[in-house]
């Protein structure tokens, strides 16, 4: 009786004659008549036999174990509507049993990424000494994703640095995205600590804590409210010891003074399937020291408005720019260019889910020291005047999952006398891989 569904219950599945490779049960050998069905059905899911790998054909099945089988084939499309009506009570009670397992094991994924990279670096000071100094590491993140409803979801990351060039192991493994999403009607919502960008990383790259809404698809508004925590690991100027091996030392932002006490930013801008589409918002920043944050971007707050547009060439090449302006014209008692532009050329661009797909990029930068806060590239942008270069590079998908990275960042200051640093080039190389 066993065999007999099953060959029914392979015919509404429109199986086809041919055999798999292996024997999925010891007890039906390849030349029983029922041998076809049953490899297919097993394939596909719908039988899956005894954990002593047989099938045991023979036996009676019970109702509920025949509702199994019917709740899996109508799962995969196959018309079983009259043996459905006669397992209704059974079918009712699986699904509540089944969903229920389903909710269980799919309410958290863990999906994560492995970045290790090397940059050796170059600076020259204003006095024209020149200083050499690399960074090598490797970076760590699981992200956790746990679903509260079928709107809203919870993501969380933990992290972890290593910095290979000490003996000592220094590390740090941090708590670092914790936040809600979902919909509230048409509007979405992210309200935590994320790790985002504004302005297209151009203005802020980094963690923050606040509430962000946006609404539409094709033309879109948003909006976004809180604190930029990526700032408050910064604070007064300060020097780093002989970081060449040589005495020489070299200026650095180190911890101590939080620097930003809110913030706000508004965009508006559109996300179609078209040649052109732009973006343009303001982004706001209160300090939190006075003394502190007016050395750092200006007196104790910042203001930037920008306008961004992309342009789809072909299907492989795309141009973008954005204009940006700050609100303060002077680091200090000193006068700063106010002012910001960037221009990137891209060609394709590698895929992780495609070995072998790989892509170009070229990019200018000219931005005034009031038009950015915390910049998404890996070149050196802590020029006290603002920053001018340019940057080149490209990826490659090694393998499935695996994709290597290198760019050349050339940039100096756009105003001399404000800053130790003049000049600096930066080869960042990376390697990253996802699962």
């Amino acid at each position: 009786m066993k065999k007999s569904l099953v060959l029914a219950m392979a015919m509404a599945l429109g199986v086809t004659a041919s055999a798999y490779a292996a024997n999925p049960f010891s007890d039906v050998p390849a030349g029983h008549w029922a041998y076809d069905s049953i490899s297919k059905l097993a394939a596909a899911g719908v039988i899956e036999g005894y954990g002593d790998d047989t099938f045991r054909g023979d036996r009676l099945m019970t109702r509920y174990e025949m509702a199994q089988i019917v709740a899996k084939a109508m799962a995969k499309g196959a018309n079983v509507d009259k043996l459905a009506a006669e397992f209704a009570a059974e079918l009712d009670a699986l699904g509540v049993r089944v969903a229920a397992l389903e909710k269980k094991s799919d309410n958290v994924k863990v999906t994560g990424e492995i970045r290790y990279h090397y940059a050796p670096a170059k600076f020259r000071l204003v006095n024209g000494q020149k200083i050499r100094d690399h960074e090598h590491g490797l970076r760590s993140r699981l992200y956790f994703t746990g679903k509260v409803n079928d709107n809203w979801s919870y993501v969380g990351r933990i992290q972890n640095q290593q910095d290979f060039r000490s003996d000592h192991g220094d590390e740090t493994t941090e708590f670092n995205i914790a936040k809600l999403e979902g919909r509230l009607g048409g509007v979405n919502v992210v309200a935590g600590r994320d790790d985002d960008v504004f302005a297209d990383g151009y203005i802020y790259d980094g963690e923050h804590d606040a509430i962000k809404l946006s609404y539409g698809n094709k033309w879109y508004i948003s909006g976004a409210y809180g604190k930029l925590t990526d700032l408050n690991s910064a604070s007064e100027l300060g020097e780093s010891d002989d970081v060449d091996g040589k005495g020489n030392t070299l200026a650095v932002w180190e911890d101590g003074v939080k620097l930003n006490r809110k913030f706000w930013n508004a965009e508006v801008g559109t996300k179609m399937d078209t040649f052109a589409n732009f973006k343009t918002g303001y982004l706001k920043a209160y300090g939190r020291d006075k003394d502190a944050t007016k050395d750092f971007f200006g007196r104790d707050d910042i203001g930037i408005w920008y306008l961004g547009v992309n342009l789809t060439l072909n299907d492989d090449l795309a141009l973008k720019a954005m204009y940006l302006r700050g609100n303060k014209g002077e680091i200090g008692d000193e006068s700063v260019d106010r002012n910001g532009y960037v221009a990137g050329l891209s060609y394709k661009g590698a895929e992780a889910s495609k070995p072998g797909s790989w892509g170009l990029a070229f990019n200018y930068y000219h931005q005034g020291r009031t038009t950015y806060l915390a910049h998404t590239i890996d070149g050196f942008t802590e020029f006290n005047s603002g920053f001018k270069g340019w940057s080149f590079g490209g990826d490659v998908a090694l393998a499935k999952n695996i994709v290597l990275s290198a760019t050349y960042y050339d940039t100096k200051a756009l105003k001399e006398g404000l800053e130790e640093i003049s000049k600096a080039k930066v080869f960042w190389t990376q390697c990253e891989f996802t699962f």
